[in-house]
């Protein structure tokens, strides 16, 4: 029997719904193994369709596509290497999770996921069938086991391929980002590793899908829960993974461990990905958003930047009465120092025009927000009419803080078809400027250095819709505000959880009853990355109409 295995890890980044070309990737990592003299050839959980496809994989006539797609990838890869990779699988009436084996032309074995996910951006109940408890697939002279994804989560699945025979395990995943969840994966691993007492390999994919992120970050662990190897967070790679046979059993042998960025470059990678592979995925190439002087559409215009290169980007400044001075020069400096094309369209005529229409109708009442919204659906007309008429695909820019309470004008800021900061409070928005401003990396494609002016940072925030006019004389500030958000939102607490981290009760109630009544606002507003286990849509659904206010 051999005493060496080697296994080439495809870390690659699917396309939803593109069966050749997710085929075609597979096909060219399967012809690098061969050529490195791999047994065996591994890529991701449902690769063949790409990860997330929700619903879409239920569709039959799709599943079926895909199947066939699988077909003939084993037929192309007859001569060589088995290859392993993910997609549906249909038996019967039955629709699964499937992880194929391809050898000598066909598909040799199929193993269906067990524990199927249902909770945060998960529904693989309402989608799959449970497959059952089974033993390992045999390379060659090797016993693998490979629990798919959330089957390595739960003891039962690993220890009935040990049971079984497995001689290591090898877990494919689908596995999005968000802070923290690397650390989850490994603590999870290294259970299975000393549950088991076998190696085992830890294969994720890549790349932006709609609001998630799949970080990659593919590692192996050795008996005891060493770890033997750890491939780039976020990278598309390809590595060739030797396992030997000693007196002890089979063993990974040790290779390269990348080191893991700081929780803030994370963050911007991820938020730079998404917005990267939402667009190429979608076969744009061009954004536009409003540039307003403020912290928020800075960051967004820098991310967009670094995502698609500076000459893909137009910063528009639509200034009113209200537009301060300094938020004329700031917006104009980020645009100069990121390299984007800059817009001067003034909204003082049309708003006169919509004041004239309007006067007859709102003759004897007071100017209220009522005002202050027609400005900023001036501007959103506006930059549509940009989109509409050149093409590019316009970004809006609130943050979690803004998105949490409505914050923002539905139809007139909000307005946009992704928006980069959605899942990040504004806190931290002054963190991430402050990170991009001092550091650069090569998978930036806009310019290294200060690129968001200090004055942006240092100044109080505002939405500039009326005269001296600042964000805390609506909302509390931002520190206090983002405090009792995550208590509400992320770890779903009560307002007797805000009292007791000392925040007052009546100001806890107030940001309560405005998260409750923008639930209408985040169903129409636009995606965007995944960077908490709390986000706007997947992990947080309420109702739309809801008469219920916390009592305590």
């Amino acid at each position: 029997m051999a005493d060496r295995f080697r296994v080439t890890l495809a870390q690659l980044n699917p396309v939803v719904g593109d069966l050749a070309g997710n085929a075609a990737k597979a096909r060219d990592a399967w012809a690098q193994g061969k050529a490195a003299g791999a047994d065996l050839v591994a890529l991701p959980e449902m690769f063949i369709t790409g990860y997330n496809a929700q619903d879409l994989v239920a569709k039959p006539a799709f599943h079926t596509d895909a199947i066939e797609a699988v077909r003939a990838l084993a037929a192309d890869c007859a001569d060589g290497p088995a290859l392993a990779l993910g997609g549906p699988w249909v038996e019967g009436t039955d629709l699964f999770n499937g992880y194929f084996i391809l050898m000598q032309g066909r598909i040799a074995h199929v193993v269906k996921k067990h524990h199927l996910p249902n909770q945060s951006v998960f529904d693989e109940v309402r989608v799959f069938s449970e497959g059952p408890l089974s033993g390992p697939y045999s390379v060659g002279d090797m016993r693998i086991g490979s629990p798919i994804c959330e089957d390595a989560w739960y003891e039962d699945v690993a220890e009935t391929l040990e049971e079984t025979g497995a001689e290591f395990l090898l877990v494919p995943n689908g596995s999005p980002y968000h802070r923290g969840r690397w650390e989850m994966r490994l603590n999870h691993m290294v259970a299975r590793v000393i549950e088991t007492g076998l190696p085992l390999i830890y294969l994720n994919m890549t790349g932006g899908q709609d609001d998630q992120v799949f970080d990659g970050g593919s590692f192996g662990l050795n008996p005891g829960g060493q770890l033997a190897f750890q491939m780039p967070l976020f990278e598309n790679a390809i590595a060739h993974v030797d396992l030997e046979r000693g007196p002890e059993g089979w063993r990974i042998i040790e290779g390269e461990k990348h080191p893991r960025p700081d929780p803030l470059e994370q963050d911007y990678r991820v938020m730079v990905t998404a917005l990267r592979d939402y667009m190429a995925k979608s076969g744009l190439k061009t954004v536009l958003l409003g540039l307003s002087g403020g912290l928020d559409s800075a960051i967004v215009a820098t991310i967009a930047a670094d995502a698609l290169g500076p000459e893909n980007v137009r910063c528009v400044m639509m200034p009113s009465e209200y537009t301060s001075q300094g938020s004329l020069e700031d917006g104009e400096a980020v645009a100069r120092a990121l390299g984007c094309r800059y817009d001067f369209v003034p909204i003082t005529q049309a708003r006169a025009a919509v004041t004239e229409t309007l006067a007859p109708l709102f003759e004897g009442t007071q100017p209220d927000l009522t005002e202050e919204n027609i400005q900023s659906r001036l501007r959103g007309l506006l930059l549509m009419a940009l989109s509409n008429k050149f093409g590019g695909m316009l970004l809006t820019t609130g943050n979690k803080s803004e998105v949490a309470v409505g914050y923002s004008t539905i139809y007139g800021d909000m307005a946009g078809g992704y928006n980069p900061i959605k899942d990040m409070y504004k806190t931290r928005v002054f963190d991430i400027c402050r990170w991009r401003n001092e550091n650069h990396r090569d998978w930036m494609q806009g310019p290294a250095g200060e690129v968001i002016p200090q004055r942006i940072i240092d100044k109080p925030p505002s939405a500039e819709l009326r005269a001296d006019q600042k964000d805390s004389d609506s909302l509390p500030d931002y520190p206090e505000l983002d405090a009792i958000l995550q208590i509400l939102i992320d770890d779903d607490g009560s307002i007797a959880d805000c009292v007791a981290a000392g925040f007052d009760r009546e100001v806890a109630k107030k940001v309560e009853a405005l998260i409750y009544a923008s639930e209408y606002k985040r169903f129409q507003s636009a995606p965007g990355p995944r960077l908490s286990d709390r986000a706007f849509w997947l992990d947080r659904r309420y109702p739309l109409v809801n008469r219920w206010r916390d009592p305590s």
